[in-house]
């Protein structure tokens, strides 16, 4: 059921994708030939096929992806040109833009979605109460204790968890004061933060203040009005967005090892365990993987949206297009690259499986 449950899922971002891509298309004239769900991998016909108007509407076996076919325009036969009124080349640099940066736009734009439904439903919340206190530690040394329950820092009001950390790293390494509730009477400790090495979420080792206190895991669930939730939306899509390039970037730096790459594999089982966990656990993540094909579609990868809109950039910099047989070589380099990563990620995950 899980799997199924991650097919479906992984099916509906693709065509929402895709979708962005054909609406746009269509808003320039330009003729959709085929909207396929699924990749003609392997396989000359599809297991489904119906023609609504002008676009053949198709499904391959081969589920996990999917495509928009427009006239004068075909990624596996880069050389396939059409300049009729109603083909995708015929339109200028800019158009063509605006077509393949919707794809990705329309991820952004369901992620939000969802966030949005999410933090209308209501967040649960971190409250500012004391768990465990590390040895050797600030916390330790000022005597504070687990279920102190911290109401300010440095006169500000702290209401979450989630504010401490920020309000240290402002602090630095000067005396801080902190009021907290213990046993329903105030107290005021004073500590000073100190500077320990310690690694982010990336692996990388870093410098950073902390005092040395975990939260205890007592939580509440916070409702926000309409427009609260809209703006949380979107810093939450922006943040997700941020994290999810910083990753791709630190994986080709080498920051992160290749051995992290993960593929299908890794994505259905990683989806089914969301699923399982309730429905609010696997529209978070269908969230997150959005944000992550918005984001990697838009890598300046040949073979990707992200590609091509650098293709057309040149062109609308330098009125004309870049030598044809260098983007042929290009965009076959760049569906090498893509390929030998899903291959990559399959060995991985294979890997997992049986290691």
């Amino acid at each position: 059921m899980g799997v199924l449950v991650s097919i479906l899922v992984l099916s509906v971002l693709v065509i929402v994708h895709e979708l962005g891509h054909f609406l746009t298309a269509r808003l320039f004239g330009v003729k959709v030939e085929e909207f396929g769900l699924g990749l003609p991998i392997g396989v000359t016909k599809p297991w489904f096929a119906k023609k609504y108007g002008e676009t053949v509407y198709s499904f391959y076996p081969v589920f996990l992806g999917g495509f928009v076919k427009m006239k004068g325009q075909n990624d596996t036969d880069p050389s396939e040109k059409s300049y009729d009124s109603d083909s995708y080349n015929s339109k200028n640099p800019y158009q063509k833009i605006a077509i393949l940066f919707a794809g990705p736009f329309a991820n952004f734009l369901f992620a939000f979605v969802l966030y949005f439904g999410l933090t209308l439903h209501g967040v649960s919340m971190l409250k500012p109460v004391v768990g465990q206190i590390a040895p050797n530690s600030a916390a330790l040394d000022a005597k504070l204790q687990t279920n102190d329950e911290i109401v300010s820092i440095n006169s500000q009001k702290v209401s979450y968890w989630n504010e401490i950390p920020d309000i240290v790293a402002q602090n630095g390494s000067s005396t801080m004061t902190i009021d907290v509730v213990r046993d329903g009477k105030r107290k005021l400790i004073v500590l000073i933060p100190r500077e320990v090495g310690t690694k982010n979420i990336f692996g990388e080792e870093i410098k950073k203040y902390m005092i040395g206190i975990s939260p205890s895991g007592a939580s509440e669930v916070v409702y926000y009005g309409f427009f609260e939730s809209f703006q949380k939306s979107f810093e939450q899509t922006y943040q997700a967005s941020k994290f999810i390039a910083q990753g791709i970037q630190k994986l080709f730096t080498g920051v992160i090892s290749m051995q992290n790459v993960g593929g299908v594999v890794s994505i259905v089982q990683v989806t089914s365990d969301a699923s399982a966990h309730g429905v609010l656990s696997l529209v978070f993540l269908a969230a997150l993987i959005s944000v992550n094909l918005g984001v990697v579609n838009l890598l300046p990868i040949p073979a990707l949206d992200g590609g091509h809109i650098i293709f057309n950039l040149y062109e609308a910099l330098f009125r004309k297009a870049p030598n044809e047989m260098v983007a042929i070589r290009l965009t076959y380099a760049g569906w090498a690259l893509l390929f030998g990563l899903m291959l990559l990620g399959l060995y991985n995950d294979i890997h997992r499986l049986v290691g």
